[in-house]
């Protein structure tokens, strides 16, 4: 056997990084080569590490960011087309996929913490997606967003649930039916992102902006953000019912009487998240 033969085949760098900082962790999609584009196993390790997130009593916010020149370019389009060759033309796959994605997005906003994306580059169609979907979002000036799926003939119909939750109707809208990219100055006039700021400075200004929220009780951060979502898709009314129900609840915890005791004698309060 020759040494090449014998030689064992380099590692791949794992596709989604981890890392703590402090109480943020910090999820770094790592496929610079493919434009971070949401593949399988992609979608599966997010879902799974927000999941781990969500028990994990030591982490008290997230940031979704990116290596590379790209946030995301959305799904893995060569390997969804692979799939084209099944003998259902990949229908079952594509609904498996289009399902999977839709679960992790929800799961960021169901995640019981604040997550904040912090946008270094393009992110097109999903990875749009993700950014909407997050609670709170950093851009780089020099990043930019699209939803281009109409000019491959495939509407980007479930990056508009998110994206459509986040700006404007028509805003929304002019994305969906162009695919023309807009500025980082723009998603945040539109509403898309919180904060532009310089390139290179999106990732710690994100990671900042974490650790602020996460200097709050987890309790009522988890309380307030589940309130957040739930009440936009009420009705005016029902909303206001459900807030006050909320409110009353959010009363009687032990942060809230500790928060409001340590405002009326002007001292730091003491969290138990509870």
């Amino acid at each position: 056997m020759s040494v090449q033969a014998a030689r064992a085949p380099t590692p791949q760098p794992p596709i989604l990084l981890r890392e703590i900082v402090g109480s943020v962790a910090v999820l770094t999609l790592n496929r610079p080569a493919a434009r971070n584009s949401l593949s399988e196993a992609m979608i599966g390790q997010l879902h799974a590490s927000l999941n781990a997130i969500a028990e994990d009593k030591h982490i008290r916010a997230a940031v979704i960011a990116a290596n590379g020149p790209a946030f995301s370019a959305g799904h893995d389009i060569k390997e969804l087309t692979a799939r084209r060759t099944d003998p259902d033309r990949g229908r079952a796959y594509f609904a498996q996929i289009m399902t999977a994605c839709s679960a992790m997005m929800q799961a960021v906003v169901h995640l019981p913490k604040p997550v904040v994306a912090a946008v270094q580059g393009i992110a097109t169609a999903a990875g749009c997606q993700l950014v909407a979907s997050c609670d709170l979002a950093i851009a780089s000036h020099e990043a930019k967003f699209a939803t281009p799926g109409v000019d491959i003939g495939l509407f980007c119909s479930t990056p508009m649930v998110a994206l459509s939750r986040n700006v404007p109707r028509k805003q929304a809208m002019e994305m969906l039916l162009t695919g023309e990219p807009v500025t980082a100055e723009r998603a945040r006039d539109i509403g898309l992102v919180n904060r532009v700021v310089p390139a290179g400075t999106e990732l710690g200004a994100a990671i900042e902006l974490a650790q602020q929220v996460a200097l709050k009780s987890a309790y009522t951060i988890k309380l307030g953000k589940e309130a957040f979502y739930r009440q936009a898709e009420m009705s005016l009314a029902d909303a206001y019912r459900y807030a006050a129900e909320v409110m009353t609840e959010n009363m009687m915890a032990r942060d809230a009487e500790e928060g409001i005791g340590a405002f009326i004698e002007r001292r730091t309060p003491t969290w138990r998240d509870e």
